[in-house]
C-alpha cells in the first residue's frame, strides 16, 4: 500500500515527530513491541539526517496516579510499578544520542498535542508539516496524527518507520489512513521521504 508525497517536496518548515521509541518497547521490557527494533535503523536514518528538526516524545506516567483525571487513574495504578524503573522511559539508546540538537517532550497521555508545549514549539519554528514515525501505530501515533490534522498540519506518515504490538491493528490503521484520511494524511516509505526532504 505504498503511497507518495502528492503535495510535493518537504521543505525547511517540516518537523520529524518521532513518537515514544523508548526502552519500554525493547525485548524483555513490559511493553515489548516486537517490530520496534526492526524499524529502529530506518527511523534512526531519518532522525540522524534531520536531528535539528526532530522532536521525540516519551510516554511517561505521573509520579502518582491520583495526579491524572478519571480513568487514567486506574490505568496508571495498573502500571504503577513502572515508575520505579525510570530507565524504561528513556529513548532507545541510538536515538537518545541525538539529543541535542533533537528535542524531547514528555507526555502522560496518548496524544503529543495534549497540553500546549508541542504546539507552542511547532509554532515557534513556523512548522507546517509533520513527518511522523514511531510507536505504537494504533495508540499514541494515531492519537497524535489526529491531533496534527485538527491543528491543520500537513501530515506525512512514514509507513516503514512505524510499529505496533499487534500486526492486525497496525495493518488496519494503515488502511484507515489510506481509505478514510487520504486527503489529510500522506503515506510514504522512508526512501521517498528522504529523497523529498530538501
Amino acid at each position: 500500500m505504498t503511497g507518495d508525497l502528492r503535495h510535493g517536496p518537504l521543505g525547511p518548515s517540516a518537523i520529524h515527530l518521532c513518537i515514544d521509541m523508548q526502552n519500554l518497547l525493547a525485548p524483555g521490557a513490559p511493553w515489548h513491541a516486537p517490530w520496534a527494533m526492526e524499524i529502529l535503523p530506518r527511523l534512526m536514518r531519518l532522525a540522524e539526517r534531520r536531528a535539528h528538526a526532530t522532536i521525540f516524545t516519551r510516554f511517561v506516567p505521573p509520579p502518582q496516579p491520583e495526579q491524572m483525571p478519571g480513568m487514567w487513574r486506574d490505568y496508571f495504578r495498573r502500571w504503577q510499578g513502572l515508575s520505579e524503573q525510570p530507565e524504561l522511559f528513556e529513548l532507545l539508546p541510538p536515538l537518545r544520542n541525538l539529543v541535542p540538537p533533537a528535542l524531547v517532550i514528555d507526555k502522560p497521555v496518548y496524544s503529543a498535542f495534549t497540553g500546549h508545549r508541542l504546539q507552542d514549539m511547532l509554532q515557534a519554528r513556523k512548522a507546517d508539516t509533520l513527518v511522523v514515525t514511531g510507536a505504537e501505530t494504533d495508540i499514541c501515533v494515531l492519537s497524535t496524527v489526529l491531533g496534527a490534522i485538527d491543528h491543520g498540519y500537513r501530515v506525512v506518515v512514514v509507513e516503514d518507520a512505524l510499529c505496533g504490538s499487534v500486526d492486525q491493528t497496525h495493518d488496519a490503521l494503515m488502511a484507515f489512513y489510506h481509505q478514510r484520511l487520504g486527503q489529510q494524511v500522506e503515506i510514504a516509505d522512508l526512501e521517498t521521504v528522504l529523497a523529498a526532504w530538501i
